[in-house]
């Protein structure tokens, strides 16, 4: 049998694991192709506080896409993902990859992580962005990754509770995706030292729950997407996905935090992907 083939469109640090560089290494470690195109490449995180490196353009990324289409594979691609683009120009190329992809392979998954903000800074993306995920990327998705924050952006409602998160999600699959994974979040009955990762499909929920760590490194939400469309692409539940997917995310935050890292300890903890070290469940709610 073949390895899952994923077209990754996303952000890449020459320092760091955010973007593709969060999620390339840990697919290819469970065992996927990973055809990753760039949307920006940066010597590392703008969280640093300064960065070098360019963003592409929308015509960067579709003669990268138009390559690849070339080779005659686009047919053998399982699933898309897609993460921060940098520009607006960038988003509707991505949005045309998909199409592509999907005329090509009818069966394939698209996954959109709507990177926007987060709570603290806000929105942080250019002007326009926000709008294209949701009028062009999520309509267009099978599964979507928000955080809280792009959530309730996205949606315009309030995500303070798990009943206004439930119907948020419900708001945010009327735009498209059947699946959607919110990545972070902490209601009303999250006891304060833990988060809570949360799936939705046909009306059902399920969350996991892992131990908050005193920390806030960058890529982690992209390295969950990455997993869990890996373990959905696979054929697991999204209560399976959930659990692979989160238990394995926690393993790194963990083996980070204890080796006294900002980045993501990726290569250090990579058995998490294969192996997860935390077996926590994922439960109905």
């Amino acid at each position: 049998m073949r390895p899952l083939n994923i077209l990754s469109l996303q952000s890449w640090v020459c320092y760091g694991h955010v973007g593709n560089a969060a999620a390339m290494f840990p697919l290819q470690r469970l065992g996927a192709e990973v055809w990753a195109v760039n949307t920006v490449q940066l010597s590392n995180h703008p969280g640093y506080g300064g960065c070098t490196g360019d963003v592409f353009s929308g015509a960067q990324i579709a003669a990268l896409i138009e390559g690849i289409g070339a080779r005659g594979v686009l047919a053998d691609c399982d699933a898309v993902l897609s993460g921060y683009l940098g520009s607006v120009e960038t988003g509707s190329a991505v949005a045309a990859a998909v199409d592509r992809v999907k005329a090509a392979n009818p069966s394939a998954l698209y996954c959109c992580d709507p990177v926007i903000g987060d709570d603290g800074p806000g929105v942080y993306v250019r002007p326009g962005i926000d709008e294209l995920f949701r009028d062009q990327l999520l309509p267009r998705a099978d599964i979507a990754t928000p955080n809280r924050f792009e959530l309730g952006h996205i949606t315009g409602l309030p995500t303070a509770t798990l009943a206004q998160t439930k119907a948020a999600v419900a708001a945010l699959q009327a735009i498209g995706p059947r699946l959607v994974l919110v990545t972070s979040l902490a209601t009303e009955d999250t006891p304060a030292d833990c988060i809570d990762l949360l799936a939705g499909q046909d009306g059902a929920f399920w969350r996991l729950r892992t131990q908050r760590l005193p920390m806030s490194p960058n890529g982690a939400g992209d390295l969950l997407s990455a997993l869990f469309l890996f373990h959905i692409s696979a054929g697991l539940t999204p209560p399976q996905a959930l659990e692979r997917a989160g238990n394995a995310l926690y393993g790194v935050l963990r083996a980070t935090h204890a080796a006294g890292q900002r980045e993501l300890a990726i290569v250090l903890s990579q058995e998490e992907f294969i192996a997860p070290s935390n077996n926590t469940a994922a439960h109905n709610c």
